[in-house]
């Protein structure tokens, strides 16, 4: 037996008037997984979270979460049932330090300022202690969010998705604007969430691909194009064709 189901996609599409973004998606992902979704400029891959996170409404398949249809579900009650979104653009309190970011995530109570108020419990804050360490922000958790570096502003949303109990996390590009040891770093946390975490991960940058897959999903016109192994995916000849005169898988 195979690990229980986390993510499942099937026939997922959405069409802007005539054009096709996502065309009859299907794909599964297991519980724990970690997996790449590439593609070219304009495959659908943004497109693809959109519809998964409950962004965009899907105009045909559906959308499965632990065996739960979520379908087109409103965004709020998407990520309330376990799917966690960070975005290229980190959504963070930027006037609340670090770790008030963190104590805000893990509460369970709705509004930032009676959170807050409330205090955490001890269990949380042995987490969000877990958190602090995993995400290399011991130095600057008392630091306003909004005076980090751009690297640990995406480490801290990270964070946060981790300390919401988000059973799958959606990175979409999480290393755009990183310099090369922050990408690194980046790849490093990731590949520690392995397995404890559900991941899709949408991604340009190849040495970080290479850091942190698994398995890969090709994308190219809305469609699945392949699926496998760094090794299978670049010795596919539907991928070489599709990529060609373009520099390689990007």
């Amino acid at each position: 037996m195979g690990a229980p189901t986390a993510l499942m996609t099937d026939g997922l599409g959405v069409s802007f008037g005539a054009f096709k973004a996502v065309d009859t998606f299907s794909m599964v992902v297991e519980e724990g997984e970690l997996r790449v979704v590439l593609g070219p400029n304009g495959a659908g891959k943004t497109t693809l979270m959109d519809l998964i996170s409950g962004k965009t409404q899907s105009t045909s398949g559906r959308v499965v979460l632990f065996g739960q249809d979520v379908t087109n579900w409103p965004e709020h009650r998407i990520a309330r049932a376990g799917i966690g979104r960070k975005f290229q653009i980190p959504s963070i309190f930027r006037e609340l330090t670090v770790r008030q970011n963190l104590e805000v995530a893990a509460s369970e109570e709705v509004g930032v300022w009676r959170n807050l108020r409330l205090g955490l419990r001890r269990r949380e804050a042995a987490k969000i202690d877990d958190i602090v360490e995993l995400a290399g922000l011991e130095d600057v958790e008392q630091r306003r969010a909004g005076d980090l570096s751009h690297g640990q502003m995406q480490w801290l949303e990270l964070g946060m998705l981790i300390a919401q109990d988000a059973k799958v996390i959606l990175l979409d590009e999480p290393t755009a604007g990183m310099t090369q040891a922050e990408t690194r770093k980046t790849s490093e946390i990731v590949n520690r969430l392995k397995g404890e975490h559900t991941m899709l991960v949408v991604e340009h940058d190849m040495s970080f691909v290479r850091a942190i897959a698994e398995k890969i999903t090709v994308m190219h016109m809305g469609k699945l194009l392949a699926q496998g192994t760094i090794e299978q995916i670049e010795n596919n000849q539907a991928v070489r064709d599709a990529y060609l005169g373009s520099g390689g898988i990007h």
